[in-house]
């Protein structure tokens, strides 16, 4: 064999390392990206079941507190923002407006003892303290995976994968309020 063609072969073997090295590097950033996008998409199943929950949940505390309706029309309001918002900044700024709204409404209830013990409220609050517990669970497997993503995508040598191929930062699910930060003071 001549040494031209060994070193043809040679820069070949090069090629072909540097096209695959790029191909797993390119391959671990859409996974990663899809991870990001299937993260939000389990706190978008959450927020749904949140938003179907509070209908009947106003219901029945309408039932036994239908003057108050000041409160329960905040709780209203507040979920149709939330259903209506867009973006990861948005959408926590929804949901953190609504958390704050049923915290107001969980408040009201200390002054009906009869709606305390009322069954059928007593499921819908355990469905909504469960459900919540979800959506922060999710909230920070979210988080988690943005993060994981974003480092990946700035680090060195995958950044440039990532900016030859247009792969952006991913928002993080922030709470932009501080009162909203704070959990509702929930006493039955």
């Amino acid at each position: 064999m001549s040494t031209t063609l060994i070193g043809l072969l040679i820069v070949l073997a090069v090629v072909l390392v540097l096209l695959f090295w790029i191909i797993g590097m390119y391959n671990g950033l859409v996974r990663l990206r899809n991870e990001v996008k299937n993260a939000w998409a389990q706190i978008d199943v959450q927020l749904k079941r949140r938003h179907d929950l509070i209908p009947n949940l106003v219901e029945t505390v309408k039932g036994y507190a239908g003057h108050e309706r000041g409160t329960l029309d905040a709780v209203v309001q507040a979920r149709t923002k939330a259903v209506g918002a867009q973006g990861v900044a948005s959408r926590a700024q929804a949901e953190g407006e609504l958390s704050q709204a049923l915290g107001r409404l969980m408040m009201l209830v200390e002054a009906y003892p009869d709606l305390k013990a009322n069954q059928n409220f007593l499921a819908l609050q355990e469905e909504l303290t469960s459900t919540e517990n979800k959506i922060g669970f999710s909230r920070q497997f979210y988080n988690d995976t943005v993060m994981r993503y974003n480092t990946q995508i700035q680090s060195f040598p995958p950044n440039i994968i990532a900016g030859m191929f247009g792969f952006g930062e991913s928002e993080f699910f922030e709470l932009q309020d501080a009162a909203q930060r704070e959990a509702p003071q929930v006493k039955f």
